[in-house]
């Protein structure tokens, strides 16, 4: 599941104050309403970990050197906390869990002695999740502080381990994650039970927890009254974890006796999963099996390739696009919400779709994109709407999650086997093309981001659900290809971020996600173009997993970052076609001529005029028609200009 977060700009000038009133407000309402509540606050560690050099700041600058300026204004807020009745404050510290060398360890030592000895404080607990502790378990085990939060899930689980081989956590409170907080399935509770026994050898108080915040889960099971009763009982929103540890707190410390029933129920829940036709589909499981490492290579070369597609697309040097999607107005949600309340029929809806994709078509052929897209009207989320039309996917009515700000999202749940029961896309694209002379995408979302962007099922390797779903993927491939589509975009903007934490872990991972795409794609005919499409992330470490992806084009955010993405793939020596964003689609100011000719040229200077394609940083969903309007001409005449120039050179 994927989540944003504000980035904190630093440079050696940075000066930080306290302001407590935010914590202190929330703690003392918490404590007027007669709760006893922990403050949490993001460690100093963690803050400058993830933090990054301000905009003319020396690009090598270190904000973790700005610790020792940081830590006295937690102490500030730490003892207004204190003041206001805290007895224990969190302080999260999930970057440790990533590998780390002496630097960092000395940092997060240095840190929590600070903090310990400070005499006006709450107790502190130091949180970190979302896998092993590692090298950083032993510094904090040995910190003076009062506790300490560990997850015990999926990879985190080797912090049992861990925890053992340091002596434990004597004298010290354990806050042990056991249930998970970023999955919706149910606990399986006396394997939870047997190691919470475990961890009360090696601390001196264990308390039963989440493995993080369970913000990264919808609400309440309840409220899903579409979803099978029996379907139902396999999943744990919010309030149902909540339940579970209460009952793993009670089972542990009164025995197993006093929670028979609910233990006995549980593993009915968890036999009915096992044994469920959803999770276990004969004909999908077979033809996974049977993939080789021939499916998941194009048979020709890519300068082959590359060649055919010249000469079928007949496109201009620098040729212009977008990444897929175009305003989705008040209107189409309107009408896709008419649609669901029965206050219009499916004819009607319909109709309103294809006028929206005539629309757009001409909008794109006066501006003078080469290359169209049909604008995505009728669908709601890039791996929502395919959710909705894949077996094994279920969707929810009111699962709503935070991704950033204000802004939620309704992820499905991967539930089961994965197979296409029928074409997704070929009759919106089919009927944009008969539409136009010029080429319109397919677009799809990839199997990575379609695994990433949902709840995963966690009852079997997250390589075997890619593969199936690659496999429903690259049938719709198929379709496309079939029906005359050119040009086939399958996003991957999840690949970085769902890169592991651990370095260790990275190669397994890049391994299946990279062949997951690859079965999706490599089925088509060499004249067949496949771009795919990353954004906002830092790609330099998985370039050569970018390579390895082997799409004939790949388009990924470069504005805000200056064409940093260019250059790194120039000084790899990416061989294929790239399109680096020329504006950023997340502001709504829309960038001049000038400034879009200037980026372009940048990319110039290490990707040939032949390989660059010029296209805004992602999808145009989130903006309006106006500010899309003026930017997509803009693009287009900062396009001609520079390839003008280009091609006035090469001549």
């Amino acid at each position: 599941m994927f989540y944003h977060y504000l980035v904190p700009e630093l440079g050696p000038d940075t000066v930080f104050t306290a302001d407590a009133a935010k914590p202190v407000a929330e703690l003392r309402e918490a404590l007027a309403l007669g709760h006893t509540a922990r403050p949490v606050l993001v460690g100093p560690v963690t803050y400058l970990l993830l933090a990054k050099p301000a905009p003319g700041v020396d690009p090598g600058f270190e904000p973790l050197t700005l610790l020792e300026r940081l830590l006295p204004v937690y102490a500030e807020v730490l003892a207004a906390l204190r003041a206001a009745g805290a007895e224990w404050a969190q302080l999260d510290e999930p970057a440790l869990v990533q590998d780390h060398g002496g630097a960092v360890l000395e940092a997060a030592a240095h840190a929590y002695r600070e903090l310990g000895s400070l005499a006006a404080r709450p107790k502190i607990l130091v949180a970190a999740y979302f896998d092993r502790l590692g090298e950083a378990l032993p510094v904090l085990a040995e910190a003076p502080i009062e506790g300490l939060g560990l997850d015990f899930t999926g990879s985190a689980a080797a912090n049992l381990d861990d925890l053992a081989r340091v002596g434990g956590l004597p004298g010290k409170r354990l806050v042990a994650g056991v249930v998970d907080g970023r999955n919706v399935w149910i606990a399986d509770l006396e394997r939870s039970l047997s190691t919470l026994a475990t961890l009360l050898g090696l601390a001196g108080r264990v308390d039963v927890a989440a493995s993080c915040s369970l913000l990264h889960v919808p609400l309440d099971t309840a409220l899903e009254h579409g979803v099978d009763p029996q379907v139902g009982r396999w999943l744990a929103f919010a309030r149902q974890k909540v339940a579970e540890i209460v009952t793993l707190a009670r089972g542990l410390a009164e025995g197993t006796g006093a929670i028979a029933g609910q233990l006995a129920a549980n593993r009915a829940d968890l036999a009915s999963r096992a044994a469920s036709a959803l999770t276990h589909d004969p004909a999908v499981r077979a033809r996974a099996a049977a993939v080789t490492t021939r499916d998941t290579r194009r048979p020709q070369p890519y300068g082959e390739r590359a060649a055919a597609q010249r000469a079928r697309l007949d496109l201009p040097p620098l040729p212009t696009t977008t990444i897929g999607s175009f305003p989705q107005t008040a209107e189409l949600r309107a009408a896709r919400a008419d649609l669901r309340a029965g206050r219009i029929d499916r004819v009607t809806y319909d109709e309103r779709i294809a006028a929206e994709i005539r629309s757009i078509l001409v909008f794109q052929e006066r501006a003078g994109i080469d290359v169209l897209v049909h604008g995505e009207p009728e669908r709601n989320d890039m791996v929502q709407y395919f959710a909705e039309r894949l077996n094994g996917y279920l969707a929810t009515q009111h699962g709503w999650v935070q991704s950033y700000g204000t802004r939620y999202v309704r992820p499905p749940i991967l539930a089961g086997d994965v197979s296409r029961p029928e074409p997704m896309t070929l009759r919106w694209t089919t009927y944009a093309q008969s539409q136009t002379e010029r080429p319109v995408k397919g677009m799809l979302t990839g199997p990575v981001t379609m695994l990433a962007w949902s709840f995963v099922r966690d009852d079997q390797p997250q390589a075997e659900t890619a593969r199936q779903v690659a496999l429903a993927l690259r049938d719709e491939v198929a379709d496309l290809e079939a029906a005359g589509a050119a040009v086939i975009q399958v996003d991957e903007p999840a690949l970085r971020e769902t890169l592991p934490l651990r370095a260790a872990d990275r190669a397994a991972y890049l391994a299946w996600a990279g062949e997951a795409f690859r079965l999706a794609t490599s089925g088509v005919r060499a004249d067949t173009q496949i771009h795919t499409h990353m954004c906002y992330a830092e790609f330099g470490e998985i370039l050569a997993a970018i390579d390895d992806l082997d799409a004939d084009v790949i388009s990924l955010e470069a504005a805000r970052s200056h064409m940093q993405a260019a250059r790194e793939l120039a000084e790899a020596g990416y061989p294929r076609e790239v399109g680096p964003g020329v504006y950023d689609i997340h502001s709504p100011r829309v960038p001049g001529v000038a400034e879009m000719a200037s980026l372009l040229r940048k990319a110039l200077d290490g990707i040939p005029a032949g390989r660059l394609w010029v296209n805004p940083d992602c999808g145009l969903k989130t903006r309006g028609w106006l500010e899309t309007r003026v930017s997509l001409d803009n693009l287009v005449a900062a396009a001609r200009e520079v390839r003008a120039e280009a091609t006035g050179a090469n001549g």
